[in-house]
This record gives C-alpha cells, sequence and structure tokens, in this order.
C-alpha cells in the first residue's frame, strides 16, 4: 500500500469514528500528517508504513506540540524494518504511542483499547493489582503459594500487587488460574505516559534568527512561546486563556506560504487555535482563517488584546469544530 493510500485510509478510519480530522500537512518537514479531534480527545497523528522512519527529532517535536496543544502524539504504521505490527499491541517509538490501522480501528471505532504494550524484552500487559490481590487473598492463597504457581518469586508476585506489569505469558498464567480478567487495557489517549518511556517533555529549539522580532513581540504582550522545527506553523505561542493560544508562520508571501497558512487554519480549528501569517507586505487580509499581518503592524502591537482583535477582524470568528 502507498503512503498516500495508507493516509487516506487512516483519514477516512478518523472521520467514520466521530473525529474532525485537519487537511492533511503536506509541507516539509513534518512532524505530523493530521490533528484529529473528538469532543475533548485530540490527536496529531502522524502515519508511516515503515515506522522505523520516524525519528529522535521528530518524536520530540510530537510530544512537544502534543504538550502544547494539548493532544495526544500517536503514530500509526504498517510495521517495522522486520515483521508487520500485531494487532491489539501498542509499541512505542521516541516516548510516542504506535499503533497499527487495525489496532487503531479497534481504538477508536469499536472503542475496544489494547491490552498489550511492547516494551525492551517483549510484549506486557497492565495487571490490575487491586483484582489480583482480591482474587488470591479469595483463594486463600499465600504470596508464596502463588509465585510457585507462576514460577516466579514472592517478591515479583508482591509488585504485581503493587502495579507492576507483567509479561503476557504471566497475565495468561494468571486468568487461566483464577479464571477471570485480571489486565487492564492500555490507555493510549490519557495514560500512555505510565508505559512510555520515562522522559521530561523535550526542551524546545532554539529560535530562527528570523523569527526573533515575532518571538519578541508575542513575548511581550504576555504569550509563552514555543519555538517548532518540524511542524507547519514556527511557533506556538499559549495565553493564559487557552482559547487565544496561537500559531504563527513567518515569509514572503509565497504560493508556499499561502498553502502552509491554509494548513494552519485547518489544524488551528482541530486544535481550537487561531493562527496568523507575518509577511513583510501583505496583499490580503486572510487565508481561508489564518490571518496576514505585516511585520511592522506586528512590531506596533502592544497587548495580546490588541493581537486577538487583529485576528478576529482580518479572518472572521474562530470557527470551532462540531
Amino acid at each position: 500500500m502507498s503512503r498516500s493510500a495508507l493516509v487516506e485510509n487512516v483519514t477516512a478510519m478518523l472521520t467514520d469514528a466521530g473525529f474532525v480530522v485537519s487537511d492533511r500537512c503536506a509541507i516539509r518537514p513534518k512532524s505530523f500528517d493530521v490533528a484529529a479531534r473528538r469532543g475533548e480527545d485530540v490527536l496529531l497523528v502522524k502515519i508511516l508504513g515503515n515506522i522505523d522512519a520516524f525519528d529522535a527529532h521528530t518524536g520530540a517535536e510530537m510530544r512537544r506540540l502534543g504538550e502544547y496543544l494539548r493532544a495526544t502524539p500517536i503514530v500509526i504504521g504498517l510495521r517495522t524494518r522486520d515483521e508487520e505490527l500485531k494487532p491489539g499491541v501498542t509499541y512505542f517509538r521516541h516516548g510516542v504511542p504506535v499503533l497499527s490501522p487495525d489496532t487503531a480501528m479497534d481504538l477508536f471505532v469499536e472503542e475496544v483499547p489494547p491490552l498489550i504494550y511492547a516494551a525492551p524484552g517483549g510484549l506486557y500487559v497492565n495487571i490490575d493489582s487491586e483484582v489480583l490481590e482480591d482474587a488470591r487473598e479469595k483463594r486463600d492463597w499465600s504470596l508464596g503459594r502463588l509465585a510457585n504457581e507462576l514460577g516466579v518469586s514472592r517478591r515479583t508476585v508482591s509488585k504485581y500487587e503493587d502495579g507492576m506489569d507483567g509479561s503476557v505469558e504471566v497475565a495468561a498464567k494468571l486468568e487461566e488460574l483464577f479464571d477471570a480478567p485480571l489486565t487492564a487495557p492500555v490507555d493510549v489517549l490519557e495514560g500512555a505516559e505510565d508505559v512510555r518511556e520515562d522522559e521530561p517533555t523535550p526542551e524546545d529549539p532554539d529560535v530562527d534568527p528570523e523569527n526573533e522580532p515575532i518571538v519578541a513581540v508575542l513575548t511581550r504582550v504576555g504569550f509563552d512561546v514555543h519555538p517548532t522545527s518540524r511542524a507547519p506553523f514556527e511557533t506556538v505561542s499559549e495565553n493564559e486563556r487557552p482559547e487565544e493560544d496561537v500559531l504563527t508562520g513567518h515569509s514572503e508571501l509565497t504560493e508556499t506560504a499561502e498553502k502552509r497558512a491554509r494548513i494552519m487554519s485547518s489544524v488551528g480549528r482541530v486544535t481550537r487555535t487561531r493562527s496568523v501569517y507575518v509577511v513583510d507586505r501583505a496583499t490580503r487580509d486572510s487565508v481561508e482563517g489564518t490571518a496576514i499581518i505585516e511585520e511592522g503592524e506586528m512590531e506596533d502591537i502592544s497587548a495580546a488584546d490588541e493581537l486577538r482583535d487583529m485576528i478576529l477582524d482580518r479572518a472572521g470568528n474562530f470557527e470551532e469544530p462540531a
């Protein structure tokens, strides 16, 4: 399957699952392909045939954007260099959860979350520690008795009951012993950080020197500005009011810039952010919802409200997806 066909299939699947999906981010470099929202759940989705192409820089960018846009970064892919991705398994690459299309279909359409995640050493599951302890005590088994049945140490059983995850083989043996489900699903949308690599959010990249005057203005009027390196926008600027967060771009108003502005607007509608493109000379007020502002006008802005009003005046009211 070609990558374009895979992107179309995944986009159709998300739409069928009730997500509002942005236009495809068809400008390189790009850290994600589409943004999607369903209710309060927001995804930044990278779609790949071979997930080995997902590198550390892209993973770091997606994790940063997920933090700033209150979204879950996720990769949907078909295979690694060595094997097809297994259905029902959550993988991780550079701290970002990775699902096969079948696993994503089960999660988002059928609402059946994966039970297994891959980590160094094999496949693991979340053992429900309270259910395990209750089941053991109902059998009147000691920790040592259960340890003997599993072929592990008493200390290991104690760790399972304290919340340590177990291998697929251990989980299957436990469910066979107690004839009851003892595993909890992997919470890809909200709890993936519990089982992914234990790393803080990567630091922002350096500001492009050409964007320093714009970053200075945004910072001066109260925004917390985060530069990007592989997104279709140069910065994400957070305000005290999340509904006034802003995506910014900066260049001459070329055909490529207009394409980028359209993508920014589409992503902004999904992530509930406004978008503005700063140019040296403006020939129009907006590009499909992204306000066009000249560099001189930007430098004259003295308050966040002025920027908001300028965006509203030129791009119209913010359109929130259904």
